[in-house]
């Protein structure tokens, strides 16, 4: 697999209720099973439990390997509208304040 061109994505998450909770996970590809990585390394970062998950409409969240994740740790699932950006809002606001202002 070549590298050449390619950059890391970004997993942010973000608590909507208290405003206060973002983490962000490097991906080094979009890949359910690194999603899910992140999402258990997130279950043990965040000092409350995680309830629920609104993705955005990408094949790297919406598959049945994160899906399936969620479920059977009672997380819900919600999806963005598509071509609505600002159904994301709360996480596009925390990627300007933090990964590219760190990434640049």
């Amino acid at each position: 697999m070549s590298v050449s061109g390619a950059f890391i994505q970004t997993l942010t998450m973000v608590d909507v209720a208290t405003g206060g909770g973002t983490e962000c996970f490097p991906l080094v590809v979009r890949e359910a099973a690194l999603v899910v990585e992140a999402l258990e390394r997130a279950q043990n970062l965040f000092s409350w439990p995680v309830c629920g998950l609104d993705f955005d409409n990408d094949s790297a969240f919406m598959n049945d390997t994160v899906v399936s994740w969620c479920r059977s740790h009672d997380v819900e699932v919600t999806r963005s509208r598509a071509y609505k950006k600002n159904d994301q809002a709360f996480v596009e606001q925390k990627n300007g304040a933090i990964v590219r202002r760190l990434v640049g």
